[in-house]
């Protein structure tokens, strides 16, 4: 693996950085990875932490839910990604059903992530109604990031992907959430598409740090999944996407080229071909005449 001259003086990052860069007031960045290529890149890029999320069933395998996505299918892209990044923070998300059904369950799904995969924890959703797989995960030694507010795993349940805490009620709900996360010994919470002043206000209540996606600029950190940031994904764009790339135009662009190079006999040129010298060409030649 090709190293950056920043190498030498970084460092991995653990669950106990991401804290201290909470006391320090120094914001986390994380972004989603699920291939070696994209994970290397992430790496370089000095970002903190990559998730694993289950997003890729979306972005990557084309469902339109994350909801089919399962363990095996986590743990393929989890293992490509711990090939690709050395320091970041690997954070492997616990799709639909590998922790609700029973604490057990949980337990030896979260302990697959580390064990099969190279992850350094993993991120689950859902807030009072999880504390019980999140203080067993935590109990087998598993580092558990807690996740809140719109929580793409009961897109059913809320009737779409719609923003969360809008009202007095639930917001004071997931303020209470979290803070159980944070008893229960969560060491991070991803807070995601809720109002500005709630993400704040959670923030600023809890000593563990938040992640926000669509939570506001007062959240201790921000992560984006990849394929909305570098514009890779265009069925749709969630509005607390910033877009800092168009890679499925450039895709369009190149794609396109080569079909007209080719049908156009334009590609290859002699460039990219490989030749024979001369003499062994007509040795060649002067074989097949010999028979």
């Amino acid at each position: 693996m090709l190293k950056s001259s920043n190498d030498k003086q970084r460092k991995k990052v653990t669950t106990r950085t991401i804290r201290e860069m909470k006391t320090r007031a120094e914001p986390i960045t994380m972004l989603t990875a699920y291939d070696y290529g994209t994970a290397l890149a992430v790496d370089r890029a000095g970002i903190d932490a990559i998730l694993v999320g289950d997003s890729l069933g979306m972005v990557v395998l084309g469902y339109d839910t994350t909801l089919p996505v399962t363990m095996e299918d986590m743990l393929h892209h989890c293992r490509a990604v711990a090939r690709g990044a050395s320091y970041a923070l690997l954070i492997g998300d616990m799709p639909f059903m590998s922790y609700q059904a029973s604490v057990d369950d949980a337990v030896r799904n979260a302990g697959r992530f580390l064990q099969e995969a190279g992850m350094d924890a993993v991120k689950l959703e859902g807030g009072f109604e999880r504390l019980d797989a999140v203080g067993a995960i935590i109990s087998a030694g598993i580092p558990v990031m807690g996740h809140l507010g719109l929580t793409p795993q009961s897109v059913h349940q809320f009737g779409g992907f719609r923003a969360q805490g809008k009202e007095a009620s639930a917001a004071k709900r997931l303020v209470e959430d979290a803070l159980s996360l944070e008893e229960a010994g969560c060491f991070s919470i991803v807070l995601e598409s809720i109002p500005t002043r709630l993400g704040k206000l959670v923030s600023e209540r809890l000593e563990i740090p938040t992640i926000g996606i669509g939570a506001g600029l007062d959240c201790d950190g921000q992560v984006l999944v990849t394929h909305d940031l570098i514009g890779m994904f265009d069925r749709f764009t969630p509005r607390f996407v910033k877009r800092y790339a168009e890679i499925h135009l450039e895709m369009d662009k190149a794609f396109t080229s080569f079909r007209d190079d080719v049908q156009s006999k334009a590609f290859p040129s002699a460039e990219h071909c490989v030749e024979m010298k001369d003499e062994h060409w007509e040795a060649l030649l002067a074989s097949f005449d010999a028979n």
